[in-house]
């Protein structure tokens, strides 16, 4: 029997791209599926769209201290077994969500899953494959240790079993551009990441996206996880790794 999968979609003013995100969970045709808004009080038309599909998903407006507390806000309210959150700019491929559920029902020790992860632009072209190719690598090579080096998985493509909250809690808002990175640590010092080689979603990158008039604040967020848990080794790496990132990203990846 396939397991009840819960999706939680953190959004605030993004209504250029929200109903494509909600269009690929609702068009998965997931036959035990639980799709939850939390909007930090958007004033840009979001709600509108919210409204027409008020009968397949439950949303709430309000308030909130960004991003962090909206995931954790709809892990509260969760009642599937497995759960993932999806930003309001990111989109699931066709069937990502019956081959997650699948594999959680064949594989009952499996925790935490992850796959890989197009990256696109705002019009929802290809972009950046080689940062696709390079994290495909590390997800293949399966070494959970690497992970205190670099962090390779990739968000929207992740899932794990819903209980794994009552053991390593909720996103912690002090890492507010690296609650994942520090999450997905928290979870593999105890269980096996597990790798489905398929793309299960499309992450999407764009000027005044948080990845990319971020970097810099996410890589210094990224160390300051790693140092929780990390050797001095790891760190020194992670440390040499990251200051290859920032300018492969600044005079490569961004450059006119």
């Amino acid at each position: 029997m396939l397991p009840k999968i819960s999706v939680i979609i953190p959004t605030l003013n993004q209504g250029r791209f929200i109903e494509e995100t909600i269009q690929s969970v609702l068009s998965q045709s997931y036959p035990n599926l639980e799709v939850i808004v939390c909007d930090g009080g958007s004033t840009d038309g979001t709600l509108e769209i919210l409204q027409k599909y008020s009968s397949s998903l439950t949303w709430i407006s309000e308030p909130d201290r960004g991003q962090v507390e909206a995931i954790n806000k709809g892990l509260r309210l969760a009642s599937g077994e497995v759960v993932a959150y999806l930003n309001s700019d990111d989109i699931y491929t066709p069937n990502a969500l019956l081959t997650v559920g699948k594999y959680f029902s064949d594989n009952p020790d499996t925790q935490i899953l992850t796959g890989k992860c197009f990256n696109i632009d705002e019009n929802g072209i290809e972009t950046r494959s080689l940062i696709k190719i390079y994290k495909n690598f590390w997800l293949k090579l399966g070494i959970d240790k690497c992970l205190l080096v670099l962090d390779y998985v990739s968000q929207p493509s992740t899932f794990w079993r819903t209980e794994l909250i009552h053991s390593i809690g909720f996103f912690d808002s002090e890492f507010r551009n690296a609650m994942d990175y520090d999450y997905w640590l928290r979870i593999t010092r105890h269980y096996k990441l597990k790798f489905l080689n398929q793309y299960l979603a499309k992450f999407r990158i764009y000027p005044t996206s948080i990845t990319s008039s971020n970097s810099r604040a996410q890589y210094a967020d990224e160390m300051r996880v790693a140092s929780r848990y990390a050797s001095r080794v790891q760190m020194f790496l992670h440390k040499i790794h990251a200051e290859i990132s920032c300018w492969f990203y600044v005079n490569l990846l961004n450059r006119k």
